[in-house]
């Protein structure tokens, strides 16, 4: 079989690439070979990274039986353990991901949207004019609130201190390039004691894995709980032969939605804030569309806007948080593209070469929100949260969430960067996510003394 051309360099060059320079790697391989080219990095099989919308719906709406994608993405596997639906395939993917998917849609959304409103209000009502602060440190907090509450139906007390704590920890283990390596490259995944990196994520993981047992065991012993909570409808669901999840079923879950639940979110809104206030037409739209609304909008209301919500899209758009969707195993023989291809194949259809394309998007670097409004993309031109029977069961809790953190911190809060220069995106564990975090700092409407009226949402 015959892959499409691609890099030459020796795999452990591109897997330094991969790490150091990913956004400059990927755009240097487009141009060079096209659409389709193969990557060979160290530790991986040889990867089709795809980029043309047609060949991504080609692989997005075949039958899933076509692709095996938990297996593919084993890499997760030390953050979310043996079953996770990130690491499931076929029937049990199918099952599992129908179990988790109604707290995330319909009405459920509507009761989380008040929940974020004061979460956010609560995290940056210790703001004071003149102080600076890490945009994105700050909207890691609030949505590590919001997903502890919408999970647990508490984010306060000891035990969730702690457990909020620890998964800070534990995803700083991998907040920048190199330290990102350690998930990359198996031979590093050595337990040398809790001096050692990776056996100070696995102490830091154990400790974390006692406090969500802990909260399981808890609820298992109390009488018939009328609860809402995330994890009360995981333990009260069943599946399709009546079987309900186990413990450390219920703990793997948990630990992806406490992981992708928070971590992505914040990168985005980090972004989200630096475009905002690079661009003063941006910002200003936006205050206007929030002020004709009046004081106390209904959170859905918000979540309605045209113009916020199109902020929000092109910031997924021009730095998405994933590069890709799940990477995919063919299973049967598969023409694609103007080649054929045989089972054992691994395509990573590529999230920002999309977004990135000048045909789809005129002036892709440019951050313009009025694209949104003035054309609807098809889920294989514009896809920040993957596709498929893959896609994120969390995208509209995340966007719901975007908007509102969004218009809360800008009705309550006059906000600068502290330094103007461009910001680029770096990796962060198998993600990307703002270098330095986008500083900012507090100022007034009249750059005074004096803290700004609150006329906002919450």
């Amino acid at each position: 079989m015959k892959l499409p051309d691609g890099p030459r360099t020796l795999p452990l060059v591109q897997l330094i690439n991969v790490l150091l320079r990913p956004l400059e790697t990927l755009e240097e391989n487009v141009k060079r070979y096209g659409d389709c080219f193969t990557t060979r990095i160290t530790g991986f099989p040889p990867l089709v990274v795809v980029s043309h919308p047609q060949a991504i719906q080609e692989i997005l709406t075949a039958d899933s039986k076509l692709f095996d994608a938990g297996q593919a993405n084993q890499i997760l596997h030390p953050l979310v353990g043996d079953y996770s639906l990130l690491l499931m395939d076929g029937d049990r993917h199918q099952n599992q991901r129908r179990l988790l998917t109604p707290p995330f849609h319909g009405e459920r959304m509507r009761t989380y949207g008040q929940l974020i409103c004061d979460i956010t209000e609560k995290v940056t009502d210790r703001w004071t004019i003149g102080k600076t602060f890490v945009a994105r440190s700050i909207l890691q907090e609030i949505s590590l609130r919001v997903i502890l509450r919408a999970v647990f139906g508490v984010d306060e007390g000891q035990r969730f201190e702690e457990l909020r704590r620890l998964l800070s920890k534990i995803l700083d283990t991998f907040d920048s390039p190199i330290k990102s390596s350690f998930l990359f490259l198996k031979i590093l995944q050595k337990d040398l004691g809790s001096w050692s990196p990776w056996g100070r994520f696995l102490c830091q993981r154990e400790q974390v894995d006692k406090l969500i047992y802990a909260e399981i065991q808890e609820r298992r012993q109390q009488s018939q709980s009328s609860s809402e909570d995330i994890l009360s409808l995981m333990m009260s669901a069943h599946d399709a032969s009546g079987q309900t999840m186990t413990d450390q079923q219920l703990r793997d879950e948990l630990m992806t939605l406490l992981l992708a639940g928070h971590e992505t979110t914040a990168s985005a809104l980090a972004w989200a804030l630096y475009w905002i206030h690079k661009q003063p037409t941006v910002k200003e739209k936006l205050l206007q569309q929030l002020e004709s609304i009046g004081t106390h909008p209904d959170p859905s209301e918000v979540a309605k806007l045209p113009y916020l919500t199109a902020v929000c899209q092109e910031t997924l758009r021009i730095y998405p948080i994933g590069l890709f969707t799940f990477t995919r195993i063919l299973k049967s023989p598969l023409q694609l593209m103007g080649y054929n291809y045989e089972p054992g194949t691994c395509f990573a259809p590529c999230i920002y070469l999309v977004h990135h394309r000048d045909d789809t998007y005129p002036q892709p670097k440019q951050f313009q929100p009025e694209r949104f409004l003035e054309r609807q993309y098809s889920p294989y031109e514009y896809l920040p949260f993957g596709g498929g029977s893959r896609r994120c069961i969390g995208m509209a809790f995340a966007l719901f969430e975007m908007k509102l953190v969004l218009a809360n911190i800008l009705s309550h809060w006059q906000l600068d960067l502290v330094d103007h220069r461009p910001v680029h995106p770096v990796r962060r564990g198998v993600a990307t996510t703002p270098a330095g975090g986008v500083p900012m700092i507090v100022i007034d409407k009249n750059s005074s003394t004096s803290k700004m009226l609150k006329p906002a949402i919450s």
